[in-house]
């Protein structure tokens, strides 16, 4: 029997994912890690508050052990980036030559899940909108926003056409013809709210409001910008937005912008909780690899200095192995370090 949607994981963007889809009256199905998720999904239903109202709804769920005949049009992987592997190898049986897998992952895993089941079935998708998961079942879509997909073959427009119909039920959809250079553009903007988020335990409305914390923002998007000129990548405007090739931008009348702008984004999305204090809340590992550890690693490579990257990277770890606290007294940490004030004029 072949279905029209899958999606994998029940944390806050497939908790959000799937039950926004079943109020539509979309063929959804979910599959869960836990057995409670699972029971909660099919009898309670999914509790979702926030952005779109108030609501519930059934959702048919099944675990990884459950025994499937079923095949997918369209998968919707939306585990964290490390889970990506995993996932994607378990629904092999489940897609036909013409479906697409998609990755709503924050990072880049694009090329690893397009190795696993081919250029021609892999989609990339940024997910611009905010959720947190406030219990099993429960969540709260913080912030509204927008999709951006593109294909990292060549699939046909009818079935990009068909997933942006679908998705456009959550959030506006952009259909990219870079997808790469919007994947990077939507890492940096992690590596900066969902890492110093971490680090600082502050939602990202107090983060914003602090000038020591956006002089941080502004000097990881402006390694981050040196890592992909060295890998000859173009940065996509962040939300259709943001150009951070103007962002960093040296000078008086510059500085000034990129301040008023970080303000503007903070009073709008002030709301959003990291997604790495989370996991570090749940006592979970986070997705640091994928974020500044990506930039890190980039930079390695085309021998770049990321030294506020690499020390953003240097206290998540700590803090997940308990050796660091989170809190503001490790921006003091940061800034007691020589790490280069950069970019000039902010």
């Amino acid at each position: 029997m072949r279905r029209n949607i899958l999606v994998i994981g029940a944390g806050a963007v497939g908790g959000v994912t799937a039950a926004r889809l079943a109020q539509k009256n979309i063929d959804v199905d979910l599959l869960v890690k836990y057995p409670e998720i699972k029971k909660i999904a099919k009898n309670r239903g999914l509790e979702i508050k926030g952005h779109h109202g108030t609501f519930n709804r059934k959702v048919n769920a099944f675990l990884p052990s459950d025994l499937l005949s079923e095949t997918f049009d369209i998968v919707l992987i939306a585990t964290k980036a490390k889970q990506m592997r995993e996932a994607a190898m378990h629904i092999l049986p489940f897609i036909e030559k013409d479906s697409l897998v998609v990755s709503m992952q924050n990072g880049i895993v694009q090329d690893e899940l397009a190795g696993i089941v081919g250029e021609h079935r892999t989609v990339g998708c940024i997910v611009g909108w905010g959720a947190t998961m406030v219990g099993p079942g429960t969540y709260d879509m913080t912030s509204g926003g927008i999709h951006i997909i593109g294909s990292f073959g060549k699939i046909p427009d009818e079935r990009i056409s068909k997933l942006k119909n679908i998705l456009e039920n959550i959030a506006p959809v952009y259909v990219s013809g870079n997808i790469y250079g919007d994947l990077y553009s939507k890492l940096i903007i992690n590596s900066c709210i969902s890492a110093l988020g971490a680090i600082s335990g502050l939602r990202l409305g107090k983060m914003l409001k602090m000038r020591k914390m956006r002089q941080l923002f502004y000097q990881i998007i402006e390694e981050a910008v040196e890592v992909a000129n060295g890998m000859d990548l173009k940065i996509e405007p962040y939300d259709k937005k943001i150009n951070y090739y103007k962002f960093i931008e040296p000078g008086i009348i510059a500085a000034a912008r990129r301040h008023l702008i970080t303000r503007i984004i903070g009073y709008k999305y002030r709301r959003i909780k990291s997604s790495s204090l989370q996991s570090i809340e749940r006592g979970k590992k986070t997705e640091i690899d994928y974020f500044n550890g990506f930039i890190v690693r980039k930079a390695r490579e085309h021998n770049i200095e990321v030294p506020l990257n690499l020390k953003v990277v240097q206290m998540i770890k700590e803090i997940e192995q308990g050796k660091r606290k989170i809190g503001l007294h490790n921006l003091e940490d940061i800034f007691s370090e020589s790490i280069p004030d950069r970019p000039k004029g902010a």
